[in-house]
């Protein structure tokens, strides 16, 4: 087995504004669950967040005690994870779930509290909310079980919230309703998105920008009509080309040759340098900064695509 320093995330830097989506795609490995919960400081030993900062309305929430992170986690900024069964308790029903937030964070009575989750179960969709206060998780479908995370999730109007993959482990006609629950109530409650997946699908439907991660870092950042329309690093027009078209025939896939990088003691160049068609002599020996190449356009390469790629009928 391998030994080593793991840099699981690494000079990752970006901004969320309210009422803004900011998708992050990648493969698996890249690095986009380490970098939400580290924001959410749930990085569990031996990771540790080693350097960088948080800064959460002008507050850096990486220095703050954990009793104070307890009362932005689930308040200020919340989370909604992949598999629905592992976010809910299944010995508690999903009222008394519900209301232990809303009390907690909140301070609202019994009562109150009781009508703010009725109301949230209303909001997501859940059918006869007053009688389903009184059902445990496994009396829920799967779709119906992520409806009453995200419900959990908004019950106390949080500034950010963050997607980790939320469909992942739901069938495709109820990920379509989950995506659109998602991107009504995001409107509605002028939430700060973070939504992470590895379907490019997905996030052509729900962002406003796009941050494309391989290796720990990040490749490419942008609007979703410069990541989609006019990809400028390598390894974004690779991932666009790999993605199944429905309007079109095609004999084969386009595919990515090679492995993604061992993550132990990565060398300080560009981590898509081995697979990359496009590596010249600087590549070899040393890594390109995050640089704008347009206004709100962001690549790390030193020789990044030119031409634009034509992805109509991709999203």
């Amino acid at each position: 087995m391998e030994e080593g320093i793991v840099k699981a995330v690494n000079e990752v830097s970006f901004t969320l504004n309210s009422n803004e989506v900011l998708g992050i795609v990648g493969e698996t490995g890249s690095g986009k669950s380490v970098t939400v919960k580290s924001i959410m400081r749930l990085i569990k030993p031996p990771g540790k967040i080693v350097s960088g900062e948080v800064l959460y309305k002008g507050q850096d929430i990486l220095k703050i005690p954990e009793r104070e992170m307890h009362k932005i986690r689930g308040k200020e900024i919340a989370m909604i994870f992949q598999d629905p069964m592992m976010s809910l308790n299944p010995l508690y029903t999903i009222g008394d779930q519900l209301m232990e937030t809303i009390k907690y964070h909140l301070g609202y009575d019994k009562r109150r509290a009781y009508l703010r989750a009725v109301e949230m179960l209303e909001l997501v969709g859940i059918p006869e909310p007053e009688k389903r206060m009184n059902n445990y998780p496994f009396e829920f479908s799967g779709g119906m079980r992520q409806r009453v995370v995200i419900a959990i999730a908004l019950s106390c109007n949080p500034s950010v919230l963050i997607a980790d993959e939320p469909t992942t482990a739901l069938d495709v006609t109820i990920q379509a309703q989950i995506l659109e629950l998602m991107k009504d109530l995001q409107k509605e409650f002028k939430t700060g998105l973070l939504f992470i997946t590895h379907d490019l699908g997905v996030i052509a439907s729900m962002a406003d920008r796009i941050m494309v991660m391989y290796g720990g870092r990040q490749m490419e950042v942008g609007t979703a009509d410069q990541i989609f329309y006019s990809p400028r690093h390598p390894y974004t027009k690779m991932l666009l080309k790999s993605v199944p078209r429905v309007d079109k025939r095609l004999e084969k896939l386009e595919s990515i040759p090679g492995q993604p990088p061992r993550m132990v003691d990565i060398p300080p160049v560009c981590p898509f340098l081995p697979r990359c068609p496009r590596r010249i002599d600087r590549c070899m020996n040393e890594l390109p900064e995050l640089t704008q190449i347009e206004e709100r356009h962001f690549v790390r390469c030193f020789n990044p695509v030119e031409e634009e790629v034509n992805v109509e009928g991709n999203s």
